[in-house]
């Protein structure tokens, strides 16, 4: 099934120590294009992050607004510097010995000393910041491309609506051809009665002139590759991925077709399907470009 470029997805997961929310929405765009918004400290992810998305999407403007909330901050460890209170403990020793006093140092006392104990920060484990983000992102992307879908098959509707009133205005212009040139043959003879009262009308002339003219207005050969267009399009709607650009040259090529239907048009009727017709194809070519 066919996939609007139009979507929304949100995911939101949370354990004792971090939440993530996902949100991400898009609108048609020629290639794939992202826009991040999300914490400073996850723009390391980034090139993951845009690995996964690709999994889920091929073609649209896609924002992405990721919100980071960490309870582990300001956690910190305490740290024994051995080194330094082995400082401490000579310098003391030292004193000692060189003022003879009494060397009564007890842990406690040696702990409050600069540098002897540290508080440092813990580091954040990234595997485990990727895991729960990687485990958001694609809950997001799937309620994503769900949307998607469903939007999808609202203009995969919508469009075959349209190709099916496409193939009966073909019918009108068809059915019509004929009429058209018995209107105009009629048209001829009444002229000639009326500059040749007593003549006899040369029905072979006549038949020519029918000929000439049916052969300016014939549309047979673009009703047909019309046909044609309108039947590609039907099946290209049926694949499942990737085919908006597709879609977009048929499209063209169906303009083409009833641009060349409209400059034939030598009659009012006609000249009206042929702008419906015209009409009609824009309103699918807007719809394709939505289509990712």
């Amino acid at each position: 099934m066919i996939k609007s470029m139009t979507g929304f997805g949100r995911a939101e997961i949370q354990d004792a120590e971090r939440k993530f929310i996902v949100e991400m929405k898009s609108v048609n765009h020629r290639y794939l294009d992202f826009n991040f918004k999300m914490p400073k400290k996850l723009s390391f992810f980034e090139s993951s992050i845009r690995i996964v998305l690709k999994e889920y999407m091929q073609r649209g403007k896609i924002d992405v607004f990721i919100t980071y909330e960490d309870y582990t901050k300001g956690r910190v460890s305490v740290q024994y510097n051995r080194e330094m209170a082995e400082q401490y403990l000579k310098h003391f020793e030292q004193m000692h010995e060189d003022f003879g006093l009494e060397n009564n140092i007890k842990v406690s006392d040696l702990a409050h000393y600069p540098e002897v104990l540290l508080m440092e920060e813990q580091p954040p484990d990234e595997e485990e910041i990727w895991s729960m983000l990687e485990k958001v992102l694609r809950q997001a992307s799937e309620g994503f491309a769900v949307s998607r879908t469903k939007e999808g098959e609202s203009l995969c509707r919508d469009i075959n609506e349209k190709l099916d009133g496409m193939l009966d205005k073909i019918m009108q212009i068809t059915n019509r051809a004929p009429e058209i040139l018995n209107e105009y043959r009629e048209k001829i003879e009444n002229k000639v009665k009326e500059l040749l009262v007593d003549s006899q009308i040369d029905e072979s002339r006549i038949a020519a002139e029918v000929v000439l003219f049916a052969d300016k207005i014939c549309t047979d050969e673009e009703t047909v590759r019309l046909r044609s267009h309108i039947e590609n399009m039907k099946q290209v709607l049926l694949d499942s991925q990737g085919i908006g650009r597709k879609l977009d040259f048929i499209a063209q090529e169906m303009n083409r077709e009833a641009n060349t239907i409209l400059s034939k048009a030598n009659d009012l009727t006609t000249s009206n399907v042929a702008i419906d017709l015209k009409t009609e194809i824009e309103k699918i070519r807007e719809q394709i470009q939505n289509i990712e």
